[in-house]
């Protein structure tokens, strides 16, 4: 009897190389979180844009658009690239990022314009160019969300007619326009946190309990 002791032979599957897990396999879904930063950052603002709330509070925006709508919803984009959701990714990250320049312009740049001897009038007008591209960026990710949700194409349609009638206002002038925009920006923001709650809901249930609209 041999006292040599043979080590098993390996199957083919234990010699093949393991594979890794699929990128983002184990992330939890970000999005709930970017819309729910993006609704209530934007319901706020909003409300003041709409005149429902009096503009010597404005300031309080400011914290949200940093830490919320800004950080929060821009982590929740680098989320999406890590799962490799193109379109979440593009969206949350530049929405977050909106809301950090948003921040940024209102506290620092504005003020120094206005010190600067910059009309009231030009300063509108620099606050309008601002929107005019958001309201571009918008425009082609709403045509963009035409293939996922219905409940997606509604938050980007009314975000595109938000930053269209305040780019309108401050550029023309017309006050009654931006007021309009901010009643606007509050469906908008009513929807996404639809969105949010109907994925975290719909998640957490496994079962469908709000419904977000078929995919086209």
């Amino acid at each position: 009897m041999s006292s040599t002791i043979e080590t098993p032979r390996e199957s083919p599957s234990e010699r093949a190389p393991k594979q890794d897990a699929a990128p983002g396999a184990g992330i939890a879904d970000p999005g709930p979180l970017g819309l729910a930063a993006f609704a209530l950052t934007t319901f706020v603002l909003s409300l003041f844009n709409a005149g429902l709330a009096p503009e010597a509070l404005e300031p309080i925006v400011l914290p949200l658009a940093l830490f919320y709508g800004g950080i929060a919803q821009f982590l929740a984009g680098m989320w999406e690239f890590r799962k490799g959701n193109t379109f979440g990714a593009t969206a949350f990250s530049s929405y977050g990022a909106f809301w950090l320049a948003f921040a940024a312009y209102v506290q620092f740049i504005e003020p120094k314009l206005e010190a600067s001897g910059v009309t009231e009038t030009d300063v509108k007008t620099a606050t309008g160019i601002f929107l005019v591209g958001w309201a571009l960026f918008t425009l082609y990710m709403l045509v963009a969300s035409l293939r996922t949700t219905g409940a997606l194409v509604g938050v980007f349609a009314t975000l595109f007619l938000t930053f269209a009638l305040l780019a309108i206002g401050d550029l023309a002038g017309a006050s009654t326009i931006a007021t309009i925009g901010g009643f606007v920006g509050i469906l908008s923001a009513l929807i996404a946190w639809y969105a949010s709650a109907a994925v975290v809901t719909n998640a957490t249930w496994g079962r469908t309990v709000l419904p977000v609209g078929p995919r086209s």
